[in-house]
């Protein structure tokens, strides 16, 4: 009888810990864009409250109120005879099998956090944003000086896959100062190389070129984006007033500069994890 109620205590202690991961895995959900939900996350969410739902029922049912029993043909003897209900044979296997390694290992596998695609990242780190200028220097390329690209332009290619990931579902415009024309030809070069411009990635007409500083503040006040991704904190702090969200890129790290402004060490850290620090 102790060794029964054991069992039920350990098939309550799993109801609850599936009762929790459905909590938190909505609450997961509710954070992503519907358009985002598969078929085959939204069903399994469905079957686990239904299981749930089902083993609760179960366990809150007295043992007296089991009226209904099943009679088994003995396939040898051909006699009948009464055995225990479809209930109590529910719960019985559910609970002998919490016994059963091949299960705990099972379990535990199955509640380990769902790992949110690089898509899904970069949704909900820029809060649905639909427009994001972003600065060429220092964020985009190893160079940060306008005069480095006279001679080079050099792509970092661990921000070459989060920019095709902004790019596919916000409106990209890349940006820089340059010296002349042919540092801005050789920059395109290098993203076209890289093959920054390929389906679903960036649009070479939206890679935008300046004399000044001061021009480059212009573009991003002219196209009032969502988010300004920069490099220089002057800008940053300069357009902070005008634009709902920044990310500063500094490697240094920096102090706060405003509420609307975030920093990080380079910008495929800042998406380098769902929750913004």
């Amino acid at each position: 009888m102790a060794d029964s109620s054991s069992k039920e205590e350990e098939l309550a202690q799993m109801v609850k810990k599936i009762g929790t991961y459905l909590t938190l895995k909505m609450s997961s959900l509710l954070r992503v864009s519907a358009h985002d939900w598969s078929a085959h996350s939204i069903g399994a969410i469905v079957g686990l409250a239904v299981t749930v739902v089902f083993m609760w029922k179960l366990l809150r049912t007295p043992s007296g109120q089991h009226r209904g029993r099943h009679h088994l043909q003995g396939s040898m003897s051909g006699t009948a005879g009464v055995g225990p209900s479809n209930e109590s044979i529910l719960t019985s296997r559910l609970t002998s099998s919490l016994d059963n390694p091949e299960t705990q290992d099972a379990i535990s596998d199955f509640f380990q956090p769902a790992k949110l695609t690089l898509g899904h990242i970069v949704r909900q780190r820029l809060s649905e944003g639909r427009k994001v200028t972003c600065r060429l220097l220092g964020v985009v390329l190893e160079e940060n000086d306008p005069e480095e690209l006279q001679i080079h332009a050099t792509i970092r290619k661990s921000v070459l896959e989060v920019l095709v990931e902004v790019a596919k579902i916000c409106d990209l415009y890349l940006m820089e100062r340059i010296v002349d024309d042919e540092s801005g030809e050789r920059v395109l070069k290098a993203l076209e190389d890289a093959g920054a411009f390929g389906s679903g990635g960036l649009i070479k007409d939206k890679v935008l070129f300046c004399s000044t500083e001061n021009g480059r503040t212009s573009f991003v006040r002219q196209l009032e984006p969502d988010w300004h991704i920069d490099s220089n904190l002057d800008i940053i702090s300069q357009l902070a007033r005008f634009i709902r969200y920044e990310l500063f890129i500094s490697p240094s790290g920096a102090a706060h500069i405003a509420p609307n402004v975030f920093t990080s060490v380079s910008l495929e850290q800042f998406f380098g994890s769902p929750r913004r620090n």
